[in-house]
């Protein structure tokens, strides 16, 4: 599904360069669960970020069902990022003025369509995902396993091929840690194709069909654990 080929993402810093991601080659299949993880400054966020289109390599290729992202415009990326992929944020990035519905809603919004039809698959997804008592609410007034959802229904109401979640768990007690990998699970099963990045290697193993480590810019491991996805 998609692919990196010898992929770099390098800052200059004064007289430094920074290596944030060097030369990593990875493919990533149709439905796998793929947990990227490794230590704070391993590179993997921003491996994420070049994967999701929101920030472009300075070397190596990166290639979504045959179609070189480096190649496209700014207005082609953005146009990845709002019809192909879904991405969940660690802390959330919820408009805080606005409500569950709405912050759900706006994610349909440069995708066409009305503003009832954009009600309606917002309204459905957060059923869904339980929060149906809960669309009015701002986030100010949802606990956080309540706003990881909300912004698990944001990245999933464009109906993407593919998931990026950059910590899903990381700011959530585990209960509701749990509860958001299960969904997550659910939905691969479902033929959702999902990449995460997580420092949490029992999360990582217990749902990950694989595990890719990083260590300072560099793919380290390749590692099939095979728990993730089973019914």
């Amino acid at each position: 599904m998609i692919r990196t080929n010898k992929v770099c993402r390098h800052y200059i810093r004064g007289p430094q360069i920074i290596k944030a991601v060097d030369e990593v080659s990875l493919a990533i299949e149709e439905q796998e669960f793929v947990a990227v993880v490794g230590s704070s400054g391993s590179g993997k966020s921003t491996l994420l970020n070049l994967l999701a289109g929101l920030d472009s390599p300075t070397a190596g290729s990166i290639e979504f069902r045959g179609t070189t992202l480096n190649n496209l415009s700014r207005r082609g990326l953005s146009q990845y990022r709002a019809k192909s992929v879904g991405i969940m944020f660690q802390s959330f990035n919820l408009i805080y003025h606005r409500t569950a519905l709405e912050n759900v809603e706006l994610a349909l919004y440069f995708n066409g369509g009305s503003r009832g039809e954009r009600r309606t698959q917002a309204t459905s997804i957060l059923e869904r995902l339980g929060l149906a008592d809960r669309m009015g609410h701002r986030p100010a007034d949802l606990s956080g396993g309540e706003q990881q959802r909300v912004a698990l229904a944001r990245a999933l109401v464009k109906k993407p091929a593919l998931l990026f979640a950059d910590e899903p768990t990381g700011n959530l007690d585990q209960d509701n840690a749990t509860q958001i990998m299960a969904l997550l699970s659910d939905l691969n099963r479902q033929g959702l194709t999902i990449v995460i990045v997580t420092h949490d290697l029992e999360i990582a193993g217990e749902y990950a069909h694989r595990m890719v480590r990083m260590h300072y810019g560099r793919l380290v491991d390749h590692q099939s654990e095979g728990h993730g996805g089973e019914a």
